[in-house]
Order: C-alpha cells, then sequence, then structure tokens
C-alpha cells in the first residue's frame, strides 16, 4: 500500500523515495545533481554547470535547462502522487538568462490538479540569484507503479 502523504512519517518515507529514484536513474549519472524534497508540492535540484554542457557559442545548452526544469516541476507534482509514476504531457519553458558556469538551483512547485493531472512550475536560479529560465510542465498518472521502480525506495543510492 502506498504512503500517505497527509500522513508526516508516509510523507517523508514518500519524499526520501523519490529522491532515491532521481539519484538512481541511468541519465542522472550524466549530470552532476542533487535532488531534495523537503515538502508536499516542492522540490529543489542543485547541479553544476561547466563546458561539457556548452552549446557552440559558450554556454549551456537548452537541453540542460529544459531537463532541470522538467524534473524539478515533475518531482514537486509527484510529491502529491504516492502510487504511481507521473508522466510529462506538456512542458513549455523560457529562456531568460545564458549561465556559463557554476551552481545552479532548479526549484519546482505544484500549482494544481490531484487526481489524473498534474500541473507544476519550476524556475532555474544561478549562484548570482539571477533566474535563467523558467517552465511550466502538465503530468499526468501512468500505469506504473512506483513500488514496482526499484529505485523507488527510501534507501540512499
Amino acid at each position: 500500500m502506498p504512503p500517505e502523504v497527509d500522513d508526516p512519517v508516509g510523507a517523508e518515507l514518500h519524499f526520501r523515495a523519490l529522491e532515491n529514484l532521481y539519484a538512481t536513474a541511468p541519465v542522472n549519472s550524466l549530470f552532476r545533481s542533487r535532488l531534495e524534497i523537503f515538502e508536499e508540492g516542492h522540490s529543489r535540484i542543485s547541479f553544476e554547470v561547466d563546458q561539457s554542457s556548452y552549446h557552440a557559442a559558450g554556454a549551456a545548452h537548452g537541453t540542460l535547462y529544459f531537463k532541470m526544469l522538467d524534473d524539478a516541476a515533475f518531482y514537486a507534482a509527484n510529491t502529491l502522487a504516492t502510487d504511481r509514476f507521473l508522466l510529462t504531457t506538456s512542458f513549455n519553458l523560457h529562456f531568460t538568462k545564458p549561465v556559463r558556469g557554476g551552481k545552479v538551483v532548479a526549484e519546482g512547485r505544484w500549482v494544481s490538479g490531484r487526481r489524473r493531472v498534474f500541473v507544476a512550475e519550476s524556475r532555474l536560479v544561478d549562484e548570482e540569484g539571477d533566474e535563467i529560465g523558467r517552465g511550466t510542465g502538465t503530468f499526468m498518472r501512468s500505469h506504473i507503479a512506483l513500488s514496482g521502480l526499484a529505485g523507488y525506495s527510501p534507501g540512499k543510492a
């Protein structure tokens, strides 16, 4: 039985299991990033930008912006779904400033929906505290049980 988000202990276990799911996803071995979930409807991903993610003009490629914005919004929404893995059905993003290096934080926040479709937004903030990107996503409950995913456990990755 999935944990209940209304139960503080169950919610904490769910949040730690989501963090572990992020850490064990194969794609995340390509990024120096860490997911943190402190409360329902919110997530934070800290990551480093360096030359390995540059486009030809010497700044982080938009794929990095999209990945971190999508992940932050996704995990903020998935804090409310304790039984199923969510899938991104659409995502809109806005680039507001190029970034060439340093620590960047993606902050995700759930906006609406709790049953089948969830809406969440996210933003990227650089070391100077400037917003460098923003996005809004729609996420749908899938048929994939969280409990059936190998990484979904409250243990450390």
